[in-house]
């Protein structure tokens, strides 16, 4: 029971600015990247990154410098007596003409040891230094990464604050109200931004510049769902009571418990990504885990705090008084749910042939990009990878690595120049106590295709050798991706169900509620994949699958709680409204990720997006009511719901409502 005085109100608010102040003060750096950031846990490319160690060159990174034109050989040897004085680089490799003498390149290693920021600007002042040249290779692309996301966390924030301010304009129909979520939620963004380097020390990885923004709009996008429902409880108790005390207190009481229940269930979800193989998912998972706890607190303290101590004047025009019209009665959504009880049958397979004509899209899906499909607009490292490969071998510019015993190195390297696929074996290079040998392999493919991916698993059928380096790499992403659709998908689902289970104490709603939610995870990715036209990122139909599955539980929760209480039909003319509303405006904050500069955050935010509109428009909506119509009490077996009957219940007609009064 919250009991809401002014002094309490006082003291929440005090005390979240003390704890937004304390967050601000303290948060620390980033922990220091490693090498094997991002990669699988236990892969070789993994194993063979840490035995990098072992070696004279470490784990120094190396660029590509191409040179094109008919001069290139002159160029690229005037070019490499540029470099071998700058900054940062240990060492220049003799120049390599292309058999076609149309081009040249010069391998440069960078100096060991230096962090993300040294490296950054080491490969600034090579391409200052060589300006008619392309320079490509892994420190390239991290640093083109790093440039692309410079002032990307401003722009995302500011995108997603402005559509959720005009959204919250349009569904408040206030020129007041929409500030208070707005600014509420705002800040419990940015403390979960100075939280997460905790995170990052906590977890041993970083919390890149893509996980801070799926976190940012997931906290903008449960925050404002929390926001929506609380309001929404409020106003209607206000139409009730004339102490906004006590309409809050009523409407904390009766939003409080499915607002708990639906956050808990999206971190429980998040956590299951402690499984993945990828640590970057895990670290994710505990970030975003983290944000909609802060989301939450933010939701069920600090906004009704903000809120209760405004007068009822903040919702004008439309301020809500004593005795005044309930519009579940007689608004929109009421119609909508007169509708479905007449025709649950006709409304039940109209919806369902809907999901089906999306789901169909899947047959298209393809899964996997290689790395010069990352980005959504053109870098310098992709454009030299492409000049690169007009004249060189593709895998020239991110070689694999072999490492073997030292004592079966000519035996190795004769086999690895058999395999198909290999386009050069470099001399090998011998660790420093003499027991490992580790080999450069160029293929003629480029990392991350398929005629890449089939020759490292070529050279892996060796059981003396472990291949690492970009090429495998990517391989093994792609293949820990796969084993963590099998793991984390079957463990979201069953936290799904259990959590349902527990709440509404019934079999038979649960089941058929999260069967509602797979088939709108499937109506969805099949749209999306007509939408983008193009093939997914490995990691996309995993993040959003859980963000759907998660989310998509939230309206459940609503709509279903409600209903076992005051009946299906009055709880869909309850909330069809707020669901509908949150779900456009999650879609919005989704949508967002739009602005960041890689495909795959672009891709997850047109699926979730997409995902949304489709459950909340259509499945949360229409499908879900038509069929607890259909089945009635048994929907709910075995338990009983308080209210009417799943078949009996319906708001008041318009008619009715005024004969009442």
């Amino acid at each position: 029971m919250m009991v809401i005085t002014r002094i309490r109100v006082v003291v929440v608010l005090l005390a979240t600015l003390l704890f937004a102040g304390l967050a601000f003060a303290f948060s620390p750096a980033q922990p220091e990247k490693e090498a094997t950031d991002g990669l699988p846990a236990g892969a070789q490319s993994t194993r063979v990154t840490e035995l990098s160690d072992r070696f004279a060159s470490g784990r120094a990174e190396s660029v590509v410098v191409i040179v094109e034109g008919a001069q290139a050989g002159q160029t690229a040897t005037a070019d490499a007596g540029k470099l071998r004085d700058l900054d940062g680089v240990k060492e220049v490799a003799k120049p390599v003409t292309s058999e076609d003498g149309q081009a040249a390149l010069v391998v440069v290693q960078l100096d060991d040891g230096l962090d993300d920021d040294a490296q950054h600007a080491a490969v600034d002042r090579i391409r200052a230094a060589v300006p008619d040249a392309q320079v490509t290779g892994g420190a390239a692309v991290s640093r083109d990464i790093s440039k692309a996301f410079d002032g990307a966390d401003f722009t995302l924030l500011l995108a997603t604050a402005a559509i959720v301010a005009v959204l919250l304009l349009i569904t408040y129909r206030s020129p007041i109200l929409w500030i208070v979520p707005l600014v509420v939620i705002g800040l419990a963004d940015q403390v979960v931004a100075k939280l997460l380097p905790w995170i990052a020390r906590l977890v041993g990885e970083r919390t890149d510049a893509s996980v801070a923004g799926i976190v940012s709009v997931l906290v903008f996008g449960a925050g404002t769902d929390y926001a929506l429902l609380l309001i929404s409880r409020y106003r209607e108790e206000l139409r009730r009571s004339s102490s906004r005390a006590e309409a809050m207190r009523r409407a904390w009481r009766a939003a409080a418990p499915a607002i708990t229940a639906s956050a808990g269930t999206v971190v429980l979800a998040l956590i299951t990504l402690l499984a993945a193989q990828i640590t970057s998912n895990r670290t994710l998972g505990v970030a975003a885990a983290v944000g909609v706890l802060v989301a939450l607190l933010f939701g069920l303290f600090v906004l009704p705090a903000a809120v209760v101590a405004l007068p009822r004047g903040v919702f004008w025009p439309r301020v809500p008084h004593v005795g005044s019209a309930d519009p579940t009665e007689t608004g929109f959504w009421s119609r909508v749910a007169r509708g479905v009880g007449r025709r649950p049958g006709l409304v039940l397979s109209m919806g369902l042939a809907v999901l089906a004509l999306f789901a169909a899209g899947l047959f298209r899906l393809d899964v996997g990009l290689d790395q010069s499909e990352q980005f959504r607009t053109r870098v310098p490292s992709i454009d030299a990878q492409e000049a690169l490969a007009r004249h060189f071998p593709a895998g020239a510019a991110q070689p694999a690595t072999v490492v073997t015993d030292a004592a079966k190195a000519d035996e190795v390297a004769a086999a690895l120049r058999k395999t198909e696929g290999v386009a050069a074996v470099l001399p090998p290079e011998r660790s420093t106590d003499g027991t490992l040998a580790q080999f450069s392999v160029q293929l003629t493919s480029a990392a991350g295709t398929p005629a890449s991916d089939r020759t490292v698993q070529e050279m892996r059928k060796n059981p003396d050798v472990l291949v690492g380096g970009a090429p495998a790499a990517e391989l093994d992403k792609r293949e820990a991706s796969r084993r963590d659709d099998r793991v984390v998908i079957p463990l979201v689902l069953a936290v799904v169900l259990i959590v349902l289970v527990a709440l509404l104490r019934s079999i038979v709603a649960p089941v058929l509620l999260l069967v509602t939610v797979v088939a709108s995870y499937a109506a969805s990715l099949g749209a999306a994949t007509l939408l983008i036209n193009g093939p997914l990122d490995a990691n996309v139909p995993l993040l959003s699958f859980l963000f759907l599955v998660a989310l998509g539980v939230d309206y459940n929760i609503f709509l279903i709680t409600r209903a076992r209480d005051e009946g299906i039909l009055r709880a869909l003319a309850a909330t069809g409204g707020v669901i509908t509303s949150a779900g456009i405006l999650l879609a919005a904050v989704f949508a967002v990720l739009g602005v960041l500069p890689v495909v795959v955050l672009t891709q997850i935010g047109i699926v979730v997006g997409v995902g949304v509109l489709i459950d909340t428009l259509l499945v949360r909506t229409v499908v879900v009511p038509a069929l607890a119509l259909k089945l009635g009490d048994r929907f709910w077996w075995p338990a009983k719901p308080s209210g009417l009957r799943a078949g009996e219940s319906r708001p008041a007609s318009r008619k009715e409502s005024v004969h009442a009064r």
